[in-house]
Parts: structure tokens; sequence; C-alpha cells
């Protein structure tokens, strides 16, 4: 039997790019939000589900680093890169001087920002739940429109892709995590997160505790306070 394995829905997201990537084999089962990716995983509905952590331009996904900390009992088993490349998708036969609303997901909107601003000074945008979320909300839209998304995701909504390779920067990508109720074996060459607090707040509590690290000749990829 395949294994199961959650994701941020609908088909034609970049997350669903990344889970195609970590095993093409699975069953993937879309949901509409990460927490409920999450949620899906520690129920036993899925295997395990991935989610978006930390994109180059746009910085960390808050909403997982939130449920990670916070609200959910999963772990981090795998990491996966995923060079993302932008387009610009329209109902077909839409010209870009006619979209009077921009729709996509508020990270895909960060890391297209410059054309934004240079092509659609006077649009009004709208945050949707994903990128393929967003493709179906200008499909259904009554207004001239246009979403921010990935060829897949015209290809299944039946979008025109008006513009490729629209982000600020080209070399543009997300990092996502494999989550699961268990963590894999250590293999001698894994990154391993940590979040910790304070019971009190003082000059030079968070210095101490690097300190312990590089007292330990142990390496950190990245820090966030």
């Amino acid at each position: 039997m395949a294994k199961r394995i959650a994701y941020l829905g609908p088909p034609g997201t970049f997350t669903e790019e990344a889970a195609l990537l970590h095993d093409k084999t699975a069953q993937l089962i879309p949901f509409p939000s990460i927490p409920a990716v999450a949620v899906a995983v520690a129920s036993g509905m899925a295997e395990e589900g991935v989610v978006a952590i930390e994109n180059s331009i746009e910085g960390s996904v808050t909403d997982t680093l939130d449920l990670l900390i916070h609200e959910s009992g999963v772990l981090i088993k795998k990491e996966l890169v995923l060079p993302i490349e932008h387009q610009l998708l329209v109902k077909p036969g839409t010209q870009a001087s006619e979209v009077k609303v921009l729709f996509s997901h508020p990270q895909a909107l960060g890391q297209c920002r410059q054309v934004i601003e240079r092509c659609f000074p006077r649009v009004e945008v709208v945050a949707a739940l994903s990128t393929a979320g967003a493709v179906e909300d200008m499909m259904a839209s009554n207004h001239p429109a246009a979403a921010i998304g990935n060829r897949r995701a015209a290809e299944l909504y039946g979008a025109e892709v008006l513009a490729t390779g629209i982000q600020d920067r080209e070399s543009n990508v997300t990092r996502f995590v494999v989550l699961a109720p268990t963590d894999h074996l250590p293999t001698g060459f894994d990154k391993t997160s940590l979040c910790f607090s304070f019971a009190d707040d003082s000059p030079g509590v968070l210095c101490e505790v690097l300190q312990k690290f590089a007292q330990r000749s142990i390496n950190l990829t990245k820090v966030e306070s």
C-alpha cells in the first residue's frame, strides 16, 4: 500500500512538487492549511506531511515554525530544497493592462514584490491560502484577474501563462520539511532544530547559550530570535 503524504493543497502547489520530489509513489492528500497538514500526520490520517519552512527571499514560514514550537507533536524527518519559479497566470485572453485583482499566497506575493509594484501598482492584491488556491480564485473571479503560481497549476485549472520567472531573484529556493510522528535514525550528517526560551530576559542571555555551542565546536546554520 502506498504511503500517504499530506501536503498544502489543492493540487498544483509548490508543496505538491516538493512532496513528489520526496516520494513519487506516495498517495498525496491535499489539505487547506499548514496546521491541517500537521494534524493529519499527528492523527494518523497520513504517515508523513510536507510543508514549507523557509524561503530564500521571504525568510521563515511563520505558520510552520509556530505549529512546530507550540501546537504539534510531530517531528522534522527530512529536508527538501526546491527551486521556485513563479509564473503570472491569467484567464485565457486577458491582457496585463486589464487586470484589476491579483491573487496569490502571501509568500509568493512577497517573492514577486518588484514585479507587482512595477506592473500592478493600482491592482487589488488578495492573499490566498496557497498558490494553487489563488489560481482557482482567479479563474472564478468576476473581474479581470491574475494569479501568481506555477505551470502545473496553469495546466490543471486552464489558466494562461502571461509571464515566466517573475520572482525578484532568479536564485529563489524554498526549504520544505517532511513531518512525521517519529524521526529517522541518526546518519551522522543530520541537522537538528532546537527551540528554547528563558525564564528571565536580560542582556547577554542569548550570547551565553550560543557560547555553549561554540565551546563544543557545533556549527549553527541559522539563528532566529
